[in-house]
């Protein structure tokens, strides 16, 4: 006798991948939450707002296709802005870091931390469940969202470094040029092409 339900056809790998990731992007809407009463500057406020309005309506759409099989690789594309000029070097006065001593001080520069390591972690878990997907559609929806985890991380990074809490550790030149010229392009192909 056959079920009444719909007959949903995904391996059970990929089922608890997705039920990985949909946990964590709770957990992420959830801590986002909890971050709002405590930030102090406007511009990360309205980073934050946004970023959690999107996550809750991604959240809503990976349920949705998931559940019902509709809209699946009709994930949004998330809009940040992507034009920012990054600063390189390490400051002469690093601020020291440590765990607060209460939540009570918590500040811009641990919420924007926080941020930025949820979209990290997001991605890299997203990423790892497409490799993981049977279905091309379920798995498509997810190299999208790893993909706006990433670009939400830079839009955070990018208003970190702007404020000097994310420097930029470099190289001085010659060991940047020696480490880039180390590497030479492959001939590979082309003494393929040429033994044909």
């Amino acid at each position: 006798m056959q079920s009444q339900m719909n007959q949903v056809n995904i391996g059970a790998h990929e089922i608890m991948d997705c039920h990985e990731v949909l946990c964590s992007t709770i957990n992420g809407i959830n801590l986002f939450q909890l971050y709002q009463p405590y930030c102090q500057d406007q511009a990360l406020k309205n980073i934050l707002q946004n970023q959690l309005s999107f996550m809750t309506n991604e959240y809503n759409s990976l349920v949705n296709a998931l559940q019902h099989k509709v809209n699946i690789n009709r994930l949004p594309n998330v809009k940040t802005n992507m034009n920012f000029s990054p600063s390189y070097g390490i400051g002469s006065n690093p601020v020291p870091e440590a765990p607060n001593a209460s939540i009570n001080q918590m500040n811009d520069r641990d919420i924007s931390s926080g941020m930025l390591g949820c979209h990290k972690a997001g991605a890299v878990q997203k990423m790892y469940a497409a490799l993981e997907c049977t279905d091309s559609q379920i798995r498509e929806m997810m190299i999208q969202s790893a993909k706006n985890c990433a670009d939400q991380a830079y839009e955070i990074w990018s208003y970190m470094n702007n404020k000097g809490y994310y420097q930029v550790p470099t190289f001085d030149q010659i060991t940047t040029q020696s480490m880039i010229n180390s590497y030479q392009p492959s001939s590979l192909y082309n003494n393929q092409q040429q033994s044909i």
